[in-house]
């Protein structure tokens, strides 16, 4: 039997797979309006082939990072939250190093950067929950809808319920599932009644896409229930105070695949109805579920941006360098 010549293997530098939500994104935008050759950084002359010797991205434009979202990014719209020049210090160690970005309303803004870099603890900091350690400063200035949130006039009980928060492990209340999602909500004095309490546990839990799951045992206890459904829980107890944004520390890192697959559907939808800021490690996620992208690296700000162009065509090297995997 002949055998057919084998063709030679070049060497060619991984290029990250684009998702769906930036391709989707993309084709909303209509064709380009640029030369065919400046299509792909890496195809000089336009043949469609990689070009040996040419650098993945292009990185000849400044380095400067979109701290105001740019003049062209967001530029009419007033952000929901706003960071400016915030600095974070756990006592003379500097954690965060003069962050400033901007968070919109029905726009999910994913934190990526490898382990130690900042983004938990700038994300702690949008509902003041670094609050709650001794050793820990911040300063800058927080805002929410324009007003300082680290004010000494605002009320952190109230704060904590406009900014909700779901954590990196579930961690439901040992109490039933009925009473896990309509704590937040009694103590905040959110129903007048039983019934009207009742409605609230519905919906949150509808919209955290739980309820088909467990609306025939609402008095078992919510620490019986699987690891996704408990993140799916903390998510319904987040909502029935009805918050203005969700802070989600990694939500997914503990799930299996199934069990993140839903969380992402549910962040979604979820999106239309609040502002979302999600850290995550994983890039995939942060490229499907987010429309926003902040970069960090040892604690500050690299780059911010259109999650299809940080993906893409990113401006700073180490951005570059973190999401092809040459660190992280």
């Amino acid at each position: 039997m002949q055998m057919k010549e084998k063709l030679p293997i070049t060497p060619v530098t991984p290029v990250p797979t684009t998702s769906a939500a930036i391709v989707a994104e993309a084709n909303r935008k209509g064709p380009s309006t640029t030369k065919a050759a400046g299509a792909n950084p890496r195809d000089a002359d336009g043949d469609g082939q990689l070009d040996e010797g040419v650098a993945m991205v292009d990185v000849s434009r400044p380095a400067k990072v979109e701290q105001d979202g740019g003049p062209q990014l967001d530029a009419n719209r007033e952000p929901k939250m706003s960071a400016n020049e915030v600095s974070v210090f756990y006592g003379d160690k500097q954690a965060l190093k003069d962050v400033s970005i901007k968070i919109y309303d029905d726009l999910v803004t994913a934190f990526i950067g490898p382990s130690g870099c900042g983004k938990s603890t700038f994300l702690r900091c949008l509902n003041r929950m670094n609050d709650t350690i001794p050793t820990a400063r911040v300063t800058g200035c927080i805002e929410l809808d324009g007003d300082d949130i680290n004010s000494s006039v605002m009320d952190v009980v109230q704060l904590r319920a406009r900014v909700g928060m779901v954590f990196q492990k579930p961690n439901p209340f040992p109490k039933s599932i009925f009473e896990n999602v309509a704590y937040g909500a009694r103590i905040h004095g959110l129903a007048q009644s039983k019934p009207e309490l009742g409605e609230i546990v519905e919906k949150s839990l509808k919209r955290a896409g739980l309820w088909d799951e467990v609306k025939d045992r609402l008095s078992e206890s919510g620490t019986a229930l699987s690891g996704g459904q408990q993140q799916r829980l903390c998510i319904a107890r987040a909502i029935a105070v009805d918050p203005e944004v969700i802070l989600m520390d990694e939500p997914c890192s503990a799930l299996d695949p199934i069990a993140t697959a839903k969380i992402e559907e549910l962040i979604h939808e979820l999106r239309g109805r609040y502002s979302i800021a999600i850290v995550t490690h994983n890039m995939q996620q942060a490229a499907r579920v987010s429309q926003r992208t902040a970069f960090f690296h040892l604690g500050e700000l690299i780059e911010y941006g259109k999650t299809s162009e940080i993906f893409t065509n990113p401006r700073q090297q180490r951005t570059t360098d973190y999401i092809t995997g040459r660190y992280g």
